[in-house]
């Protein structure tokens, strides 16, 4: 991974480009402000300090440092899964280890290895026994919704009572704590919401593949352009599709609540199956499925198969494959997606359709494992 993040040609090439962009960012923090005005800035204030870290490590440049933060993240994961392996006699490390390099150089150019980090160690830790593990892992998960806001679905699946009240009031005050603190040292702390609500539809999403599908069958006559930090389509319907993505996203938030209303059964795999299901839902239902999305998945996917009693396994073994068509789509066939051409296109067919089995795989188990009787079953 780090021979070919220091070549960066395969493909389109480019991958390192957006640690430019971070430190870009890092200056505008260092006069202490967040990027104001910035289309391109759409992340949680907590964001910014991940960003920030870099710049702060002695002796190695912004790059090098990023690079090597990114690795030490990599390798908590890593050390937290085998852990929890050693205790079960599971596989999830194996599972990390062999499925992140499926994405090739990403992760190490992306910080979503870092704000996984906080989302695994936020799992093991809520699922633990002692309280102060719950509180732990309450913590990490509000610092992580405060990097990149989908760590708090880790906590959808604590076990009521106890576990929950612990859990989520720990996860409200180190959120609340962090924010209130970076907005006090730092202007525009806020200015990333203004640069969501005029978000499209981004290339590779599952609403994005209907498009590519529709203008190479000639009956969409959209584009594709370069808006908000990524490749989106602009035509007709494309608000509509928009608009029908953010509501699907609200079906799986309703699903996700009625799902804790209704569940009678919690394993020691739950919380974990659980996590697992919502980030995947939220994904497939998002107007925007980047390539390093995939880390998260992953991430979950293999806490989930730490535990004996997951069901979870058939629907993390399909993000493999889908982790791998990810890599052809982008760096390697991203200009055969970019215009549309059959090989691009049959390349985010096959991963989003993956993606969508997964999903659908994975909200079919956990109903039936935690919500149906067995004589229902």
């Amino acid at each position: 991974m780090l021979l070919l993040l220091l070549r960066d040609d395969i493909g389109i090439g480019g991958v390192a480009r957006e640690v430019d962009l971070y430190r870009h960012w890092y200056g505008q923090f260092a006069s202490g402000t967040f990027p104001p005005g910035d289309v391109t800035w759409q992340y949680p204030p907590g964001a910014g300090l991940v960003i920030m870290a870099p710049g702060i490590v002695p002796s190695l440049t912004y790059f090098q440092a990023f690079v090597a933060l990114a690795l030490l993240a990599d390798a908590v994961i890593t050390l937290a899964l085998a852990h929890a392996d050693s205790e079960r006699l599971t596989h999830g490390a194996w599972f990390w280890v062999c499925g992140l390099p499926l994405l090739l150089h990403l992760p190490l150019a992306r910080y979503d290895v870092h704000t996984t980090a906080l989302a695994v160690l936020a799992l093991l830790a809520v699922n633990a026994r002692p309280t102060a593990a719950h509180q732990l892992g309450g913590a990490l998960a509000g610092i992580g919704a405060m990097v990149k806001v989908w760590p708090a679905l880790t906590l959808i699946g604590t076990p009521r009572g106890r576990t929950t009240r612990e859990a989520w009031t720990a996860a409200v005050v180190a959120a609340l704590a962090l924010l209130a603190t970076l907005a006090l040292l730092f202007d525009e702390s806020f200015g990333f919401l203004r640069q969501q609500g005029n978000r499209g539809i981004q290339i590779e999403s599952l609403g994005g593949t209907a498009l590519a599908l529709a203008r190479a069958a000639d009956v969409w006559p959209g584009r594709v352009e370069f808006r908000y930090g990524s490749f989106e389509y602009v035509g007709p319907y494309v608000s509509t599709l928009g608009h029908f993505a953010l509501l699907l996203t609200v079906i799986a938030l309703g699903w996700l609540l009625l799902w804790r209303v209704r569940a009678r059964r919690w394993t020691p795999a739950t919380p974990l199956d659980a996590a697992f299901t919502a980030v995947l839902l939220f994904t497939v239902t998002s107007r925007v499925i980047s390539p390093q999305y995939m880390i998260w998945l992953l991430g979950l996917a293999a806490v989930c198969l730490t535990s004996r009693s997951t069901v979870m396994r058939p629907a993390a073994l399909l993000l493999l494959p889908a982790a791998a068509l990810s890599s052809l789509a982008y760096p390697t066939l991203y200009a055969e997606v970019l215009s549309g051409a059959p090989s691009g296109l049959t390349v985010m067919v096959l991963r989003n359709g993956l993606l969508l089995a997964a999903a659908v795989l994975a909200v079919r188990r956990l109903w039936k494992e935690t919500v149906t009787t067995p004589a229902e079953g």
